[in-house]
């Protein structure tokens, strides 16, 4: 078989080639010329794929590395007879670390306790979920609101309006839908960032047009007390500059772009389209996955648990780093097409783990392993 895929899939020829002959291309050029003899299509999220980009090819298994599918057109491609696939859950641990990031940075810039932040977390999916048990874990109040959930008839979901008025910081985990009574598309709109509470944090690593990029660069304009983190921009990959120059953090949509959450966004994919062939999928990713073995951090006896638990979390992932990197590269083009630049740094984005891939040793009491394993790392 023939498999067309996004070059910048890990380990994918090891999982696939063992399947057919693969071509590898830049996401955002996979057109329809590249799949007229192509069996399956292999993407991340910045292919946009629907039944024109497929009609009149043989391609009837599309895969999509990435938790999101907002890139795919699923009834079209439903009702064209092809199989979809995604990776739910692949890279959560990863967006997990990125807020825990953005909430130390901002907690060292105000001078604010990060801990004692009320955290609105909308969207309590794969990655809303997993924050939101990491944030519990760490002895900070939560608040959690998911209008589909709520209309199910869960229990533990508040109105959005509510963590507008009573949270101190609001994290958003949304998939992007247009239509229905639960639509994302604007969610933050302008009635509702204004109505953030005085000195409120706003992050946003789900997608872009959740918050009117627009409204906010005017609200920011007006309130110097709020601090915004973006990793998801409404026009990507073009950035507004004067958004970012306005935004406290600004990253190129790079949340979850750890290694392990990549390698496992492959894995299931690889899983899928097995599947999908009725073949078996032997390959494992503990037996394809590159020996990096496990880092470790090493703190001597005196240090104070949470002044440990921060910088071990800071050796992990630092936001700064892809913030410098982000305005180094977005600012000096105002005015012009920031594209190239955005996939460079997505495409050379350096190798990044996650905390269960790290030991920290130490000689603290009870209360510093707690801590620790509250926020993922190993014991």
């Amino acid at each position: 078989m023939h498999i067309v895929a996004d070059e910048n899939i890990p380990l994918l020829d090891a999982f696939f080639a063992p399947l057919g002959r693969i071509t590898r291309l830049p996401g955002r050029q996979i057109g329809r010329e590249h799949l007229l003899d192509a069996d399956a299509l292999l993407v991340r999220s910045v292919t946009r794929v629907d039944p024109q980009l497929l009609a009149d090819t043989p391609v009837r298994f599309v895969g999509t590395c990435t938790i999101g599918t907002d890139h795919l057109d699923l009834p079209g491609l439903a009702a064209a007879g092809i199989a979809v696939a995604s990776a739910p859950g692949c890279n959560a641990r990863g967006v997990v670390e990125y807020v825990l990031s953005c909430l130390l940075t901002l907690s060292e810039r105000t001078g604010l306790d990060w801990r004692t932040r009320r955290v609105g977390i909308v969207g309590v999916g794969e990655v809303g979920g997993r924050l939101a048990q990491t944030l519990a874990a760490l002895g900070v109040e939560c608040l959690l609101c998911d209008p589909p959930r709520a209309n199910r008839g869960e229990s533990g979901f508040a109105p959005l309006d509510q963590l507008l008025a009573e949270c101190d910081v609001l994290s958003c985990h949304v998939p992007l839908t247009h239509s229905g009574p639960d639509a994302t598309w604007h969610l933050l709109d302008a009635g509702r960032l204004v109505a953030l509470r005085p000195g409120a944090w706003l992050i946003n690593s789900s997608r872009g047009p959740v918050i009117d990029n627009h409204a906010l660069k005017a609200v920011l304009a007006e309130r110097a007390d709020l601090q915004v983190a973006l990793d998801v921009w409404e026009q990507e990959p073009q950035v507004d500059g004067e958004l970012l120059q306005g935004c406290a953090l600004g990253t190129p949509h790079i949340a979850g772009y750890s290694l392990d959450g990549k390698l496992r966004g492959t894995e299931q994919i690889y899983r899928a389209l097995c599947a999908s062939l009725g073949v078996p999928a032997p390959l494992t990713l503990q037996s394809l996955a590159p020996d990096a073995g496990r880092a470790q951090l090493q703190f001597a006896a005196d240090t104070p648990a949470q002044w440990l638990l921060e910088r071990s979390l800071r050796q992990v992932y630092d936001v700064r780093d892809d913030d410098a990197r982000f305005r180094a590269a977005m600012l000096p083009l105002a005015g012009q097409s920031t594209a190239a630049a955005f996939d460079a740094l997505r495409k050379g984005y350096p190798l990044r783990r996650e905390c269960p891939e790290v030991e920290v040793r130490h000689s603290g009491q009870e209360e510093t392993a707690a801590l620790l394993a509250a926020a993922g790392f190993k014991r």
